[in-house]
């Protein structure tokens, strides 16, 4: 398998557990209480499950001199993923989580559009070229279908 294939892999298992984290997640609430309760415990068996693989794996902790090198703005990846965490928990008991999971794609569809072609924080310049924005747009159209489908 070429270096491309695995990365495409990847990011489609990735976006595959999404959906059973937040169906488990909402499953989960019915236990412990708030959404904010459960995405603690989320975080919690998140964070001891890198450590874990850290461990396993032999990854070096950050180092103090690295870790000061950062600035306090590349810290809230984790919050953002908390108040991510959070919503579809919310959403999810409403609205489903077919469409939870469409809006919450459409988002994130629109972010790095933007992302891409500014090469915002940091990252690579992709130009928001007439066939992603395109692709955009299909998205939204595939969310509008979800949303306006009668039960």
């Amino acid at each position: 398998m070429n270096g491309r294939m695995f990365y495409l892999l990847a990011a489609l298992a990735g976006g595959a557990f999404i959906p059973v984290q937040v169906a488990l997640n909402t499953v989960l609430r019915r236990y412990i209480g708030a959404p904010m309760q459960v995405t603690f415990v989320s975080y919690l068996a998140g964070t001891l499950t890198a450590l874990f693989i850290c461990f396993v794996a032999r990854y070096p902790l950050p180092t103090a001199t690295a870790l000061s090198q950062t600035s306090w703005w590349m810290w809230t990846g984790g919050c953002l993923g908390t108040l991510y965490v959070w919503s579809t928990i919310v959403a999810t008991l409403k609205i489903g989580a077919t469409l939870t999971l469409a809006l919450t794609f459409a988002g994130q569809m629109v972010a790095a559009l933007f992302l891409d072609h500014f090469g915002a924080i940091g990252l690579a310049k992709y130009p928001a070229s007439p066939a992603r924005v395109a692709g955009v747009v299909i998205v939204f159209l595939g969310v509008s279908l979800i949303a306006y489908t009668k039960r």
